[in-house]
């Protein structure tokens, strides 16, 4: 059994893993050491099981598409005065084989069982699907 655990997100306003990767690259998205960070509300309560080995599982347009590596949690403090967390990301987004996914809100916790593997070396290279297509080749078993 492995001993760490994934989390699942919704990138909303997100057309495709591009998009994301533009938004990580903007100032906005990252910290003062320059990596990608996505800030909570809530803090896991499984935290080390995330840094055991977790990474952040992107859900764009109903399809889990792609993830990154959780490097850290980092406290914040929003200018309300309010404790948030910070999920510290590996700027690399690693494409996965597209899974569908219902809406949901805030963050989920994702078994390693359950998680999508990473596309092989030859697909990562592939032009990507728009979502709604990769997931609905994905709900029939052809990706």
């Amino acid at each position: 059994m492995d001993n760490f655990t994934h989390i699942l997100k919704l990138s909303v306003g997100t057309e495709a893993v591009e998009d994301l990767a533009a938004w990580q690259a903007s100032a906005r998205a990252r910290g003062a050491d320059g990596l990608p960070r996505h800030v909570t509300r809530m803090w896991p309560k499984r935290e080390a099981e995330i840094l055991g080995g977790g990474s952040l599982y992107w859900v764009i347009k109903g399809v889990i598409l792609c993830r990154q590596r959780i490097l850290r949690l980092d406290e914040v403090t929003g200018s309300d005065g309010i404790r948030r967390c910070a999920f510290v990301l590996d700027p690399n987004l690693i494409r996965t084989n597209p899974a569908t996914k219902r809406p949901f809100q805030g963050w989920r916790y994702l078994a390693p069982a359950d998680a999508p593997a990473d596309l092989s070396a030859k697909r990562a290279q592939d032009d990507a699907l728009p979502p709604e297509l990769a997931g609905a080749l994905a709900d029939i078993g052809v990706l």
